[in-house]
C-alpha cells in the first residue's frame, strides 16, 4: 500500500486528511478536538476498538448504536445519530486513488456519512487501503462484509464459510447497499479522513 499517495488523492478529492501512527494517537487527537458537542457514531469495529465512546462521552453527548441492548434500541439510537453535529464512522475500504467504499445492511452508517452534519470523520486503519477502486470494492464485499457477518453471528454463506461474498438472498444479508464516495459531499462543512498506521477493524 502507498499511504502517501492515498493521502494526496484524498486531499485532491477535498477531504481533510490526517495520519497517526497508532490508534492511541488518533484517539487522543479526537478526544482533544471534540469537546462539548453532540456526536453520532456509525456501527464501527474500529471505533469500538479505540474506545471512543468511553472517551468522548465523558465530555460530549454521544449516540452510539453499539451501546444498545436490542434491535429496537439500536434503531432508535441510530436514528438519533442522523441529526448530530458531528458524525464518526469507518469505511470498509479505500483506494490509493482517493475513493472510499462502504457496504451497509441497515443503512444507518451510509445515511449518516452523507448528509446532515457539520463535520464527518472517517477513521480507518491502513489495512483497508487498496491500490484501485475496483480492488477496494472487492475488499468491501469479500473481506469486510464476511467478517462483519461473522462478528454478528449471522446465518449467511459468507459468515458460515468465512471466505468470500456469495451474493446471497439470506434474510441476514448485510450487503444491501454499496456506497462509493468519489469526493467530499458538498454541504458538509468538513470531512476528515483519519488514517492509522495499524490494522484496525475489517
Amino acid at each position: 500500500m502507498n499511504v502517501q499517495a492515498t493521502m494526496k488523492a484524498l486531499e485532491k478529492n477535498r477531504y481533510t486528511v490526517r495520519f497517526f501512527s497508532s490508534a492511541q494517537e488518533a484517539a487522543d487527537h479526537l478526544d482533544k478536538e471534540i469537546d462539548g458537542r453532540i456526536v453520532g457514531f456509525g456501527d464501527s469495529a474500529t471505533i469500538s476498538h479505540m474506545k471512543l465512546y468511553e472517551r468522548l462521552s465523558a465530555h460530549n453527548t454521544v449516540y452510539d448504536p453499539n451501546q444498545s441492548r436490542d434491535n429496537d434500541e439500536f434503531l432508535e439510537i441510530a436514528e438519533k445519530t442522523l441529526t448530530t453535529e458531528l458524525y464518526l464512522t469507518s469505511v470498509n475500504a479505500l483506494s490509493e486513488t482517493g475513493e472510499l467504499v462502504n457496504i451497509d445492511g441497515t443503512g444507518n452508517r451510509i445515511a449518516g456519512s452523507l448528509f446532515g452534519h457539520k463535520k464527518v470523520f472517517f477513521i480507518a486503519g491502513v489495512n483497508k487501503i487498496e491500490p484501485t477502486l475496483e480492488k477496494a470494492i472487492w475488499r468491501a464485499r469479500n473481506v469486510a462484509a464476511p467478517k462483519n457477518a461473522l462478528r454478528y453471528k449471522l446465518q449467511t454463506p459468507c459468515a458460515l464459510r468465512g471466505d468470500r461474498c456469495y451474493d446471497c438472498s439470506s434474510p441476514d444479508r448485510i450487503c444491501n447497499a454499496l456506497t462509493i464516495y468519489l469526493k467530499k459531499m458538498n454541504d458538509v462543512d468538513d470531512v476528515e479522513v483519519i488514517l492509522i498506521g495499524e490494522e484496525l477493524g475489517f
